[in-house]
């Protein structure tokens, strides 16, 4: 009995974080005039340019990171060079950056007023504009493939270090040059990771909103906000989010495929086994082409964007608000930690129903929980709020409105709608480790329940659980769409406040919070990267 009840409960947790999604769904039941004549309306005027310039976009930043990330990952994982074992973490660091602070940071160096095209003027009396214009698709592209390109260098590196370096010293004892090992052993062997890791960047360019609002590109998403916020039909909006919401669902449907076949192919190398293979060591001009290959990414979406912001934030250092930084900052801190805890606590329960009760209901939590993470804050937002307004307007005077808009409790909501995803992976991560016979052994010890979980795995998944909290925390941190939407007020954070500055073109006060930013997203892409030269 005891059983049922928790996972009774579970399914209820479950469905609370997905509500959001749901009412999407649930909105075309309400198919009102109202909204069918906004949807017309745009239909006729911008939704196909919304759509096109999205596709346009998603299209770009696939060849971009494909192609930086396959690159980097064959630089490091095949070959030997100077500065390699540096640049195999350096070319992590991108992660650190969210993309709308590299956005910030390159329209602020090289726009017209920019120092750059300043001091170009002033030195070589040229007139006129230098430099194309940074707040333009272009621009975007850029900004989001040196933002995101690591996610295809993290799986493409990991697919390559299973058996590339052994199946291309088997190829060149059959005597085919380097080229054609790279063609025909390689890169296939990376494909899946290569599809696996743009999918999961696509999916971070559909949920954008900082760039998109900042350059003023009008995106899908910037058609969800105008059908809410300026047309005033949240019916509308949530039936455009649908749309947006089967796109990611087919991105995650293209990760999750490209991610067994990665799987079965690491599989398959480790029961080939054979000797190990060294990378190949480069000379002169090859090595230093593959240095290249790996500075400037970290160059362009690192080191570049760190030193523009610096420069305005060294100017005006007699000028910034302190004050206002701490607060914005405890406001940040005390959102994330609230939200990583809850999230923890959720992704354990789940985690423990699954292995404990394994069931059709456990598993349908599960994976339920993990369809969070896919969503773009925007479409969360919209599904959150729609079934307030109904709740709202069905029992007046019970105050939902308030508790969800005008308190922590909606953006805390949101927030675990789509980041228990990510504590929810770690802890299972941590129980793939734990074997079956230790929890039968604790079972005939007499330790059941809530006491198998706090005496025997609690112990041994103290890392999994700390760094699915910290994953959690930093991503809160930097979450821009949910957070300027769903914020209490007089609550500002840290990255709604960095939005607001640049916005406002004060790009020398959004430099503070901007990096503070950084630095927190350098907690685990350091972790991150000890681990990968431990493997």
């Amino acid at each position: 009995m005891l059983r049922w009840m928790a996972l009774a409960a579970l399914m209820l947790l479950a469905a609370m974080l997905t509500l959001p999604v749901l009412s999407l769904g649930l909105s075309w039941l309400q198919f009102d005039a109202a909204a069918r004549d906004v949807l017309v309306q745009m239909a006729q005027t911008v939704l196909p340019e919304y759509a096109l310039t999205s596709l346009w976009l998603c299209l770009s930043v696939a060849v971009g990171v494909a192609l930086m990330g396959m690159a980097t990952a064959c630089a490091v994982t095949l070959f030997d060079f100077p500065g390699r074992r540096v640049l195999e973490w350096a070319l992590l660091l991108p992660l650190a950056m969210p993309a709308y602070v590299v956005a910030y940071a390159y329209t602020d160096f090289l726009q017209f007023s920019g120092p750059l095209q300043v001091g170009l003027r002033e030195a070589f009396g040229w007139q006129g504009r230098l430099l194309p214009e940074v707040r333009s698709i272009t621009g975007a592209v850029w900004v989001f493939t040196f933002s995101l390109y690591p996610y295809v260098y993290l799986l493409a590196r990991t697919a390559l270090a299973e058996r590339a370096s052994q199946l291309m010293e088997a190829a060149r004892l059959l005597g085919a040059p380097l080229s054609r090992r790279i063609r025909e052993v390689a890169l296939p062997l990376a494909r899946p990771a290569v599809a696996a890791g743009v999918a999961l960047a696509l999916m971070e360019v559909l949920a954008d909103f900082g760039v998109a609002s900042y350059f003023g590109i009008q995106t899908f998403t910037a058609g969800i906000y105008k059908a809410w916020l300026a047309m005033d039909n949240r019916i509308a909006a949530a039936q455009l989010a649908t749309v947006l919401l089967a796109t990611v669902a087919l991105l995650l449907w293209v990760e999750h495929r490209a991610q067994r076949r990665l799987r079965f192919a690491s599989l398959r190398g480790q029961r080939a086994g054979s000797a190990d293979a060294q990378p190949v060591r480069l000379q002169r001009g090859q090595a230093l082409t593959a240095w290249l290959v790996c500075v400037l990414p970290v160059l362009f979406g690192f080191v570049l964007p760190v030193l523009f912001m610096l420069r305005p934030l060294l100017g005006g250092w007699e000028e910034l608000a302190w004050q206002s930084f701490l607060q914005w900052s405890g406001n940040s801190i005390r959102l994330a930690g609230v939200s990583a805890i809850a999230a923890t606590l959720l992704a354990l329960a789940l985690a423990f129903a699954a292995r404990a009760w394994p069931s059709a209901l456990s598993r349908g939590a599960v994976r339920l929980t993990s369809l969070g993470y896919a969503v773009p804050g925007a479409v969360i937002v919209v599904g959150l709020l729609l079934p307030v307004g109904w709740a709202q307007a069905t029992w007046p005077d019970s105050g939902i409105g308030y508790w969800v808009t005008a308190t922590a409790l909606g953006i805390v909501w949101a927030y675990l709608v789509r980041f228990t995803a990510v504590a929810l992976q770690s802890v299972q991560s941590g129980y793939t480790r734990l074997p079956q016979s230790l929890d039968d052994s604790a079972r005939m010890l007499g330790a059941t329940g809530v006491a198998l979980a706090w005496r025997v795995h609690a112990p041994l998944l103290k890392r999994s659980v700390a760094a699915g909290a910290l994953l959690v925390f930093v991503d809160v941190m930097k979450e821009l769409p949910a957070t300027l939407v769903l914020r209490p007020f007089n609550s500002d954070t840290l990255a709604v406040v960095t939005y607001q500055l640049a916005r406002d073109e004060r790009l020398g006060e959004a430099a503070l919070p901007a990096l503070a930013l950084v630095l927190v997203g350098l907690v685990p892409v350091m972790l991150l990267s000890r681990t990968l030269r431990r493997q």
